[in-house]
C-alpha cells in the first residue's frame, strides 16, 4: 500500500449513515460522495479529490458513452470508473493494491453499479497478456509510480482504440524544445537546457512515498506520448493530456514493417 495513505485523515463529522463502514475501510485516497451524503475523505489534503480533476477532464468526453468500453488503470477506490459508468460506459478498473480494490467493490454496491463496473487485481505491465482493447484508457496518477514507464505506455498504446487520458506529477516549467532532432556528439550540452525532454529519477522516496520513481517535465511527457504512438489533443491541466492513437506513417518504400 502506498505511503500516501498515511497522510489522509478519517471521515469528518459531516458523514452520513455509512460513516462507520467508511471508517473501517479507511484510509481513503478517493473522496467518494456516497448516495446517503457520506464522503469517504472529506478532509483530503488535496481538497475534494479527485472530483476537481474530473471537472477538468469531463468536458473532453462524450456525455453519452453508451457502447464505450473503458479501462481505468490504477483505479484506486473507483471514482473515475463510477463517473464513466454513469455516462453509460462499461468499465474495467485495475489496481495492484487489494486495499483500494476492497474499497472500490464496496462503493460499487453503494452506487448500484455492479452490472456496469468490474474490478480486477492487475498491474499495467500485464496488459500484454490481455486480448481486449478499449475505447478509452485512463492512466491517471500512475506513470511516475512505475519503474518502467515507457514499457507501460507501449502496452497501453496497444490497448487504446479512441482516447487516452494521461496525468502525471511533473517538474516545474512549461518550456518545450522545438529542435530535438539530429543532435551531434559535440552538441551534447544542448540536452541540458531546461526545455529538453527529461525525467528526474527518484532513488529513495519523494514526498514520503517510496513508490515514486520518475518525475518528468512537460517536454518529456509530450515526447513520451508521441513515441508511444499518441497524438495530443488537449492539455486540460498541468501534467494532464487528452490523446488519441496517431496514424502511423507507412514504412519507407522497399521496407516492410515488423
Amino acid at each position: 500500500m502506498s505511503n500516501r495513505l498515511a497522510t489522509l485523515q478519517s471521515p469528518g463529522s459531516a458523514a452520513g449513515p455509512l460513516a462507520d463502514q467508511v471508517q473501517r475501510l479507511g484510509p481513503w485516497f478517493h473522496n467518494l460522495h456516497l448516495p446517503d451524503g457520506t464522503q469517504t475523505a472529506p478532509d483530503h489534503p488535496l481538497g475534494d479529490f479527485p472530483s476537481f480533476k474530473w471537472q477538468q477532464l469531463a468536458p473532453h468526453l462524450p456525455a453519452d458513452m453508451t457502447g464505450w468500453r473503458v479501462l481505468d488503470i490504477g483505479c484506486n477506490a473507483g471514482f473515475y470508473s463510477f463517473e464513466l459508468a454513469r455516462r453509460g460506459a462499461d468499465v474495467l478498473g485495475i489496481d495492484e493494491d487489494p486495499h483500494y480494490l476492497k474499497q472500490a467493490r464496496w462503493a460499487r454496491r453503494r452506487f448500484d453499479l455492479d452490472g456496469r463496473v468490474q474490478f480486477k487485481r492487475m498491474g499495467v505491465y500485464k496488459l500484454a497478456k490481455m486480448q481486449e482493447t478499449f475505447d478509452l484508457v485512463l492512466f491517471l496518477g500512475v506513470f511516475y509510480h512505475l519503474r518502467y514507464p515507457l514499457l507501460a505506455l507501449d502496452r497501453i498504446a496497444n490497448k487504446t482504440r479512441r482516447r487516452l487520458l494521461f496525468q502525471s506529477l511533473t517538474l516545474p516549467g512549461d518550456a518545450v524544445a522545438t529542435d530535438v532532432r539530429g543532435k551531434a556528439y559535440l552538441e551534447i550540452d544542448d540536452l541540458t537546457v531546461p526545455e529538453w525532454p527529461r525525467m528526474a529519477f527518484v532513488e529513495h522516496d519523494f514526498a514520503g512515498d517510496t513508490s515514486n520513481w520518475w518525475i518528468p517535465n512537460k517536454a518529456a511527457i509530450e515526447a513520451l506520448l508521441r513515441t508511444a504512438g499518441f497524438k495530443i489533443l488537449a492539455r486540460p491541466a498541468e501534467g494532464t493530456y487528452v490523446c488519441e492513437p496517431a496514424e502511423q506513417d507507412p514504412p519507407p518504400s522497399g521496407k516492410r514493417s515488423g
